[in-house]
């Protein structure tokens, strides 16, 4: 690490009860590279006071708002107080935190979606270059080594043009209502004053636009979106299916559910090219499949000494030797590792290296909020629209 000492970060949310704050705290910690010194784990400050006292935090320094968090760690010296923050609550309190953090000079790193809208999503676009803050978004899947291969083959120009993408993400377990029964998860994720406009769109149709976008390079110009909310009394949408037209001419087909019965995180994307295709499957994350007209199907798998003459980043993101399975939370960490070497180098006033800039960012998260209410509009509207977006500095 470039500051000779580790990050230090604070986290809003992740209190009782809450399972991504915990997966990012594993994940931060998984290099030894961060250490969690601060928390506003819950808006309820005895929530928040518990699970600071679970992770064994200074007391002083678990907060009862996110408010109080910032205010108080802007007056602590450099080294001490946190370094960024790491916002994993529900999505319509990720605004207030991140541009109070931007404002505050803190670092930040925030789960996704960014924003419940569009506005808010380009004012933290436009924060973030104003104080020249790092900022991270944790498209998680993106961490993948695999995911990074496929990218490296894309732009390698291996499967030549790109003509079609399909990608999907189906999930089953809300397939009857367990948000009258107060499940926390459903709860928030199909509340609209929560979880903004979208659910299934919102929640995990980001992941498979961001996916998409990640590994082929290519947006979205114009889509058609059906939307559907099959369970009774759900005020958002729990499906969804699109036709997609990317830049370049290739088409495309998206879909996303949460009532696919028997389907736990199913992300799968493949895209097909003049040349060649390729796939890979988030619960088979270790392969990535490639496939040819006139030779037999090809299957990449991490940690092996080849990835270096293909793919050097994919390489990069192994994080065991071959035969030893890495996933979930591995990918997570390198959005965690490379976003944090990335701050720590700007801390110390050097150049991060290009490996370590490879994570998604704030102009990132803009796109993913414009995608979620396009396809809410399109499905409203039940006609294609368009798509095209470029958010502010990008």
């Amino acid at each position: 690490m470039p500051l000779g000492r580790k990050l230090n970060y604070g986290m809003v949310g992740g209190g009782p009860g809450a399972f991504i704050g915990a997966v990012h705290r594993m994940a931060a910690a998984l290099d030894g590279e961060m250490n969690l010194v601060a928390g506003a784990f819950s808006s309820d400050p005895e929530k928040s006071r518990a699970q600071g006292e679970a992770l064994h935090l200074d007391p002083s320094r678990v907060y009862g708002s996110y408010q109080e968090m910032i205010e108080k760690e802007s007056r602590l010296p450099e080294g001490e107080r946190m370094d960024f923050i790491s916002i994993v609550t529900p999505n319509h309190v990720h605004f207030p935190v991140a541009k109070m953090a931007i404002e505050a000079g803190f670092h930040v790193v925030c789960d996704k979606p960014m924003t419940t809208t569009l506005e808010d999503a380009e004012e933290l676009c436009r924060l973030v270059d104003r104080h020249g803050i790092v900022f991270a978004l944790t498209h998680n899947y993106t961490g993948y080594p695999m995911v990074k291969l496929a990218r490296e083959m894309v732009r390698q120009g291996k499967l030549g043009t790109i003509r079609k993408i399909v990608v999907e993400y189906p999930q089953g377990w809300l397939y009857k209502p367990f948000e009258a029964e107060g499940a926390k998860q459903a709860v928030w994720r199909t509340d609209p004053k929560q979880a903004g406009v979208s659910s299934a769109v919102g929640d995990i149709g980001t992941h498979a636009e961001n996916l998409a976008r990640y590994i082929t390079g290519l947006r979205i110009e114009r889509l058609c979106a059906d939307i559907t909310t099959f369970v009774p009394g759900r005020q958002l949408e729990d499906d969804a299916n699109m036709l997609v037209h990317y830049e370049g001419g290739a088409r495309g087909i998206l879909y996303c559910s949460q009532i696919s019965v028997g389907e736990e995180n199913n992300l799968t994307i493949r895209v097909y090219g003049s040349e060649a295709s390729l796939k890979w499957r988030q619960e088979a994350p270790n392969y990535l499949h490639v496939r040819y007209v006139d030779q037999p199907e090809q299957i990449y798998k991490h940690g092996n000494d080849y990835l270096d003459a293909v793919s050097p980043i994919a390489q990069h993101n192994s994080r065991l030797p071959f035969g030893h399975h890495e996933a979930f939370i591995e990918a997570f960490a390198n959005v965690y590792r490379n976003a944090g070497r990335t701050i720590a180098a700007r801390l110390a006033g050097e150049e991060p290296s290009a490996f370590d800039l490879d994570f998604p960012t704030v102009q990132d998260g803009a796109i993913g909020v414009h995608f979620i209410h396009t396809a809410i509009e399109s499905g409203r509207k039940g006609t294609w629209v368009d798509a095209r977006y470029t958010p502010p500095g990008g």
